[in-house]
């Protein structure tokens, strides 16, 4: 029996077929128009329907680089199912190097979103209706905020589906955060939905990391062939990640210029001293110090410091020491 052809945005994609599609957005001040990129690979045979994305947050731009590279795959001239991919999401924010939408919004605090709303609720429910509502399973691809750097990491809502749970551990990043639903966006919009996704985070924002590009795309692939949407390859063994019980942030005492003692992906122990934060004389100083046993999953990319803000995200697991294997092992893979 013939396979349907998939309809996106009122275009048709056959059976075999890959097509670029511009979802229009709204129009620039100069009357130019501006769209969403997407690119869909319609499989010849039933199955899936993956939806990956990046920069929802238009300054996070490893997920773009890691799209591009999951479009240049090989085997998905073997694809079962149907990809979405959408390398940009944000394309206001992105070409304004900016997380946020123009009137300052968060574009992953929008959803659902509503034709009559602000700008970011009215890009929330056309990418909503014309891309998100397609998709049977979706990974959002997410760095690291300005001046900040993420370890690898998944964050998922776990109980809730069973089905994201074994997605998590397909993806094979050594750490996932059983992570808590945020209100309005793309993953609790979703999850409500039942439908199973993940966020993954890494790197830094306006900054290409091809650690964790490279580590994005191998996740990536991976999930779609626990879904059956590729062939196994050779040598796909995942490698082993570990579930967080929670995380908090260790936070500056005082204001002045932080120099870092650890480094990301490092385990510390409870009091240990994560950084020092001095005035530019060195008149006055204050210890970063660790609230908890914990592995440093994402840091402060940036020596200037208020007193008060968050440095060092701390994330806690009953198993100490399997965490610190599993980052051990994934960062042995990263180096070049």
């Amino acid at each position: 029996m013939a396979r349907d052809a998939f309809v996106l945005a009122g275009e048709t994609v056959l059976p075999g077929q890959r097509r670029q599609i511009d979802v229009p957005v709204a129009r620039l001040y100069t009357h130019t128009p501006l769209n969403i990129p997407v690119e869909v690979v319609h499989g010849r045979r039933a199955g899936p329907i993956m939806l990956v994305c990046g920069a929802i947050h238009g300054d996070e731009i490893n997920g773009v680089e890691i799209v591009r590279r999951v479009l240049r795959t090989s085997s998905l001239s073997r694809l079962r199912g149907t990809l979405i991919a959408v390398p940009i999401v944000n394309v206001f924010g992105f070409v304004q190097h900016s997380r946020y939408l123009p009137d300052r919004r968060d574009l992953n605090r929008c959803f659902p979103g509503s034709e009559s709303g602000s700008l970011g609720s009215r890009i929330a429910a056309l990418f909503r209706e014309q891309v998100v509502d397609l998709a049977t399973h979706i990974l959002d691809l997410h760095t690291g905020a300005i001046h900040r750097t993420n370890l690898p990491q998944i964050r998922a809502q776990l109980e809730r589906n069973e089905q994201t749970r074994a997605m998590a551990d397909a993806f094979g990043a050594p750490v996932i955060l059983n992570a808590e639903l945020r209100g309005g966006s793309l993953r609790e919009y979703a999850e409500r939905r039942g439908i199973p996704v993940l966020t993954y985070e890494a790197g830094e924002a306006l900054r290409f990391d091809e650690w964790a590009i490279s580590a994005g795309v191998r996740g990536v692939l991976r999930v779609m062939r626990l879904l059956d949407m590729l062939p196994l390859g050779r040598g796909s063994r995942v490698p082993a990640s570990e579930v967080a019980r929670s995380s908090s942030w260790a936070r500056a005492p005082i204001d002045g210029v932080l120099r870092p003692r650890v480094r990301l992906g490092a385990r510390v122990v409870k009091g240990e001293r994560l950084g020092i934060v001095a005035g530019p004389f060195g008149n006055e100083e204050g210890d970063v110090l660790a609230s908890s046993d914990g592995i440093v999953i994402g840091m402060s990319n940036l020596p200037l410091v208020n007193e008060g803000e968050a440095v060092f995200h701390i994330a806690r697991f009953h198993e100490l020491e399997d965490a610190e294997h599993a980052v051990e092992a994934w960062q042995a893979r990263a180096e070049p």
